[in-house]
């Protein structure tokens, strides 16, 4: 399971989406990245998450200023630590 994360400026919290494939969650990724690059964009990026049925969401593209992905673990029931990390 992948989890796509966005940080929204002014939002404390973060909104986070799961794809159950690499590929799906990259989609996603590049899609949110290059509306990111264009200035004056006003539109609308919609993402649906996949381990949740039902749970949608619509995000305006320039109140993105960053966004992860990471892969959930199966080992000990933990997650790999979002974010850049030097403890493993």
């Amino acid at each position: 399971m992948y989890t796509l994360e966005l940080t929204l400026r002014y939002s404390p919290f973060p909104i986070t989406i799961q794809k159950n494939e690499y590929d799906h969650i990259m989609q996603d990724f590049n899609e949110i990245k290059n509306a990111m690059h264009l200035t004056e964009n006003t539109s609308l990026i919609n993402l649906e998450c996949e381990k949740i049925k039902g749970k949608l969401v619509s995000v305006l593209a320039k109140e993105i200023i960053a966004i992860q992905v990471y892969e959930k673990s199966a080992v000990a029931g933990g997650s790999k630590r979002p974010g850049f990390s030097l403890d493993s």
